[in-house]
């Protein structure tokens, strides 16, 4: 081996130690997200935390969260999400979450992207969940990872015709949302047996594994960007797709991760907005009037990825909060939300014939649970969307969220 050449047992032994790949250590596997969330808020200019009005929020988060009863059993009360707990619900959950990102409009509401479905139209998150459910009543395969590597099945038409709209605005974002279903269907064909499945047995049970398993596998859910030289991880989607299994499978099954509680809130735009209506997060005049006018900002710019990370650790510095003045939260954390475990806003040319290979995937036998929290970051961060769109409905947001168009949310 010439000097130049990588070590290939070294770089094993750093993807393992990494949680590269799903096959580390459920005990030892790390996102790094809520430490580059931390590096980030240090070193952030114009978005700030104030750290009694977080306290204050934290108890009153506690407090309503008790009151609603949050339980996972109730994500599939919802119409429009799947019933069943199986592969079918798996494939669906991706799909989903491979498609979330980057619903909002400035148009009325009667007037935005909606989708009509069981006599009804729907929009933001909704509309996503509700046009799959329409193509599969149609009998299009649209969570089926081969059918999106068929372009001369699945056609940038056919696509438009799952998305078809019920106004005049169509969904934002429809060429990259394809160039997804293009780039997943062929690495999941390749390397994963057609399946996600795969992914997940894979990951051995472990959250974090599953989330750094879809951040290298797939350049869509690869959510970082630089800040002031170093590499900051935010994989909101990642991160939200292994919440949503979670929370439909009620920590069994497809949705059993020992380490569920590694999984970070899900930065977006949404819950920067809630926090600065409790006063936990301040904005620099120029970035609160640059808000204020709706004027956009740029996907990986610092002053996004300071309302991002900082919405991150504010959320953990919540949840400590909450952890410290009530230990008795150190049960096996449940949700319910009104809201689904996804936001409401909220690539190469191979061989679009590439065949699946060979490669077999075992599932892996469970490891004894640790003890989870009763209140983790998901659970903070469903209710915070809730209590905002709640807001927003009722026309008391006390600022506008910010707008970012991109993939990542």
């Amino acid at each position: 081996m010439s000097d130049d050449e990588a070590d290939p047992e070294l770089i094993a032994l750093l993807r393992k130690t990494l949680g590269l790949g799903g096959s580390s250590d459920p005990r030892t596997a790390e996102t790094k997200v809520l430490e580059n969330a931390q590096y980030a808020f240090d070193n952030a200019i114009d978005v700030a935390l104030n750290p009694s009005k977080t306290k204050e929020a934290a108890e009153t988060i506690w407090n309503l969260m008790q009151k609603k009863e949050y339980s996972t059993q109730t994500w599939t009360e919802h119409e429009l999400h799947p019933k069943t707990k199986d592969e079918n619900t798996v494939d669906f959950i991706f799909t989903m979450d491979l498609l979330n990102f980057s619903f909002w409009s400035e148009l009325p509401s009667e007037k935005r992207f909606a989708i009509e479905y069981r006599g009804r139209k729907w929009t933001g998150y909704w509309s996503l969940v509700a046009a799959l459910q329409r193509a599969l009543d149609e009998d299009i395969p649209i969570t089926t990872p081969e059918f999106w590597t068929k372009e001369d099945e699945c056609t940038e038409e056919l696509i438009k015709h799952v998305f078809r709209s019920a106004t005049d605005e169509e969904i934002p974002m429809l060429q990259e949302r394809l160039q997804c279903l293009r780039e997943a269907g062929r690495v999941l064909c390749r390397e994963y047996e057609g399946s996600f499945v795969n992914c997940i047995y894979n990951s051995n049970y472990s959250a974090a594994s599953l989330v750094n398993l879809l951040a290298e596998s797939f350049s869509c859910f690869r959510d970082e960007t630089t800040f002031h030289g170093r590499r900051v991880r935010i994989y909101k989607r990642a991160q939200i797709l292994v919440a949503d299994l979670w929370a439909c499978f009620n920590g069994e099954g497809y949705g059993e991760f020992n380490d569920i509680d590694k999984i970070t809130m899900f930065a977006d735009y949404r819950i920067p907005q809630m926090l600065h209506q409790l006063g936990c997060m301040s904005y620099s005049p120029p970035l609160e009037s640059h808000i204020r006018r709706l004027q956009p900002i740029p996907s990986g710019s610092n002053w996004e990825i300071e309302l991002r990370a900082t919405s991150i650790w504010c959320v953990e510095l919540i949840r400590r909060e909450i952890e410290r003045r009530h230990p008795e939260t150190r049960v096996n954390p449940t949700v319910k939300s009104n809201k689904p475990t996804a936001s409401e806003e909220d690539e190469d040319t191979e061989d679009h014939q590439q065949k699946c290979s060979t490669q077999k995937f075992v599932k892996k036998e469970p490891v004894e649970k640790p003890a989870g929290m009763g209140v983790n970051a998901i659970l903070i961060d469903f209710f915070l969307y809730d209590t905002m769109k709640e807001l927003e409905k009722a026309g008391q947001e006390s600022i506008p969220h910010h707008r970012t168009r991109s993939i990542w949310y």
